[in-house]
């Protein structure tokens, strides 16, 4: 069951992606000659007005095929993408990301929309022994602003941030008696404290909780959708760092086997159900992040050559010709699905 979750969810996921950006293209006056739900040869098209709408074999993506998008339009033709002004195009561009991003939020709120009480990152007390609290460590009452740089929204950033650290000391920013105290050094790691099931690591916190309401409901949704995004930032900076490796990427095959695996293991159903939807929440904001990279193929690709270019004929006083951004966007969607098959294999291989 939960396989089959996962993969309507990431084919709702891809035609909300690309329903954004045909919704935008249609709003704006731009000609959209087809949407399309996967990649590869057409199993089912259906023309309706300008517009042929289709579905794929290969269930790894989708496309919103514009007019004039890789400057294969005459510059005549008023509707051609490449013809419109740059608000406009920019608006389209990122259509896709925003309703992701959207889709993110919303599951978590009907998520969080069920829970009496919220927990906040203010410091009510701390565990038997721990060996840091007073004027010069943390003291009830603080709110937690930032962990060695890293801005904190939500509970579950505190523990990310420390598990990310150097294990030993953090720097820590709280909001004391309203204003801003900056510990730096502070020897918060795992320590030993005994709880109701025994000797646990812990870093020795508690949490303010408060009751629900609609504006604390809205205040963690956002804080939680952003959480997602910091995650993704971070995975993103260990690919850079070296500190993650590109087997370490998952495609298509990998979610839906995590999907399957954070259902199968949760201990009854109505967790599983809760847990899958939130990470297919995570999936949603982790896609909106990830094509706004400024990769050629990618709508961050896009924008960023869209702006370059624009800066180029600014200073060279004529149009270029947009079929050079079309050649740059076609290499870097080979490129892209070269990745993407790449991941694909690794998944496999991850199954076995």
């Amino acid at each position: 069951m939960y396989i089959v979750i996962a993969i309507v969810a990431f084919g709702v996921l891809v035609a909300v992606h690309e329903l954004g950006h045909f919704l935008a293209a249609k709003l704006l006056g731009v000609k959209v000659n087809e949407f399309a739900l996967g990649m590869g040869p057409k199993i089912i098209s259906k023309q309706k007005g300008e517009t042929a709408y289709s579905l794929r074999a290969l269930p790894i993506g989708g496309f919103c095929a514009m007019e004039g998008e890789d400057g294969d339009s005459e510059l005549t033709d008023p509707r051609a993408f490449c013809n419109k002004k740059i608000p406009s195009r920019f608006l389209i561009l990122i259509a896709g990301s925003f309703m992701n991003f959207l889709v993110g939020f919303l599951i978590v709120l009907i998520l969080f929309s069920g829970r009496s009480y919220y927990a906040q990152p203010v410091l009510t007390g701390f565990m038997d022994g721990f060996p840091f609290e007073g004027e010069t460590g943390l003291m009830e009452g603080d709110r937690i602003v930032s962990i060695d740089g890293h801005h904190v929204g939500t509970v579950e950033e505190v523990t990310l941030y420390l598990a990310r650290g150097n294990g030993e000391t953090a720097d820590v920013v709280v909001r004391r008696d309203g204003r801003r105290v900056k510990l730096d050094d502070l020897p918060l790691k795992l320590r030993e404290y005994e709880t109701e099931d025994g000797v646990e690591l812990k870093y020795g916190l508690y949490f303010k909780t408060v009751e629900s309401s609609f504006g604390e409901l809205i205040r963690q949704t956002w804080n939680n959708s952003i959480y997602f995004v910091k995650m993704v930032r971070m995975g993103l900076s260990d690919l850079l760092t070296g500190a993650a490796r590109i087997k370490d990427l998952s495609g298509p095959v990998g979610i839906v086997s995590m999907i399957n695996e954070v259902g199968q293991s949760s201990p009854t159903r109505s967790a599983a159900l809760w847990s899958v939807a939130y990470l297919i929440a995570f999936i949603a904001v982790n896609l909106s992040v990830m094509n706004m990279l400024p990769i050629p193929a990618l709508d961050g690709g896009r924008i960023f050559v869209m702006l370059v270019t624009w800066v180029i004929e600014k200073i060279i006083r004529r149009k270029l010709n947009p079929k050079v951004e079309g050649y740059i966007h076609g290499a870097g969607l080979v490129l892209l699905l070269a990745l993407m098959a790449y991941v694909m294999f690794n998944d496999i291989v991850k199954l076995f």
